[in-house]
């Protein structure tokens, strides 16, 4: 077997994680209702940690610690970005259905949730370059890269999943967007294997705009849904979870390196 079609195969198996979504299907709605309050809060702490805790240390190593100037450049540029996205959704829904000073709360779907697919687009393109680059080193680095991806992914995967269904999306409808960009994964592989010369480069300066939009994905939308909540008691449970999000990806980070 190719080296490239361990790296594709790796790729596609990394892929199946945004099916883990899948288990909520069954459920009844009420009992969805009640636990999208926990997959949001984890989702805002999921996503936070993999942008500061992930994807930014990862991207001052693939680019050195000399270009931190360039790697800072890169995250403003990403946070910019997908502030300029948000904008264009927001400008878009409030001209098509005409203007309303309250054209947020009459979007079926949230405009948070189209950053969200954006950004899992890019990451998951990171992740399969990654994975092919490592199998071109030897099949070993490769197994290991794969498996570090997989149990990175699992739960900002299970995150993803509420976010979109929070946002709007239904439950079949999240699952199949998920793991839609999921299969990114695999262009990130084929991109591996005909750019390697230029790879390192062109994936740190990736992982910064990743990491700026990841910010601002979980700072200016996610953090002030969980605002919402008036309940005291259910504001620490959220609280809780945002930290648990953030920790399971650094203790995640520590267990199973890039």
């Amino acid at each position: 077997m190719s080296v490239l079609l361990y790296a594709i195969l790796a790729a596609a198996i990394t892929s199946l994680c945004s099916f883990v979504g899948i288990f909520v299907i069954s459920l009844k709605e009420t009992t969805l209702d009640r636990i999208l309050l926990i997959l949001i809060s984890f989702a805002a702490g999921s996503i936070l940690g993999a942008a500061l805790l992930d994807l930014l240390p990862e991207a001052i190593e693939f680019l050195g610690e000399g270009q931190l100037l360039i790697v800072v450049f890169y995250v403003t540029l990403g946070f910019l970005g997908f502030f300029l996205l948000e904008r264009f959704i927001y400008w878009y829904h409030g001209h098509v259905h005409g203007y309303q000073s309250d054209v947020e709360e009459k979007m079926t779907v949230k405009k948070f949730v189209y950053l969200n697919l954006i950004g899992d687009v890019i990451h998951n393109l990171i992740d399969g370059m990654i994975i092919a680059a490592s199998f071109f080193i030897n099949i070993p680095v490769g197994l290991v890269a794969t498996v570090a991806v997989i149990f990175h992914e699992l739960p900002q995967e299970i995150g993803d999943f509420g976010v979109l269904v929070y946002g709007g999306f239904t439950q079949y409808k999240a699952l199949v967007f998920n793991f839609l960009t999921a299969l990114t994964a695999i262009f990130g592989a084929f991109i591996s294997s005909y750019y390697l010369t230029h790879i390192e480069n062109f994936v740190g300066f990736l992982m910064a705009l990743a990491a700026g939009g990841f910010i601002y994905l979980a700072a200016s939308e996610l953090v002030p849904e969980m605002q919402k909540e008036k309940n005291i008691g259910k504001s620490m449970i959220q609280f809780v979870l945002f930290v648990f999000g953030i920790f399971l990806i650094w203790s995640l980070g520590l267990l199973f390196p890039g």
